[in-house]
């Protein structure tokens, strides 16, 4: 077997693992929506629950498949040509990850770079202290100087 033949079975590898993490995610999704909804009642809740997780799916189906694209284009067919064409889906699929990534996140990742994991984090456990959903003797609001904004000093 040459390295050539190698590194396609290893680009097709990369490939059925992306499929595969879109498949299984997508059922993952729906249970984490549906348990959403039993525990809180909200539909609403359970919708963006799915909103959210088939997003964060889509992206790291997405990013799996670059990397099948990369293997393929710079280990198995080095043309010229194939370089134009991964650039092109290279660049189609930028877009989608980062517009799938804004609407997940709700802002542009030059945004959430100005907040911290820590406000993340205090933000999760202020949501889980005030959820009426939540169990009894839950995780506490945070304690430090990271508010549930995520605005220091405010």
């Amino acid at each position: 077997m040459h390295f050539s033949e190698a590194m396609e079975w290893v680009a097709r590898g990369f490939e059925v693992l992306g499929a595969a993490v879109m498949v299984v995610g997508m059922v993952w999704c729906a249970v984490l929506s549906i348990r959403a909804w039993r525990r809180t009642g909200d539909g609403a809740h359970a919708y963006g629950t799915l909103r959210r997780s088939i997003g964060a799916v889509l992206l790291l189906g997405l990013e799996v498949l670059v990397a099948a694209d990369l293997i393929h284009t710079v280990a198995v067919e080095p043309t010229l040509t194939n370089v134009g064409v991964l650039g092109l889906i290279v660049v189609i699929r930028t877009v989608l990850s980062f517009s799938l990534e804004i609407e997940i996140e709700g802002m542009p990742p030059w945004r959430r770079a100005a907040m911290s994991g820590a406000g993340h984090l205090g933000r999760a456990a202020a949501f889980a202290a005030t959820d009426p959903t939540a169990p009894a003797g839950g995780p506490a609001a945070p304690v430090g100087p990271d508010t549930p904004t995520g605005r220091r000093g405010r």
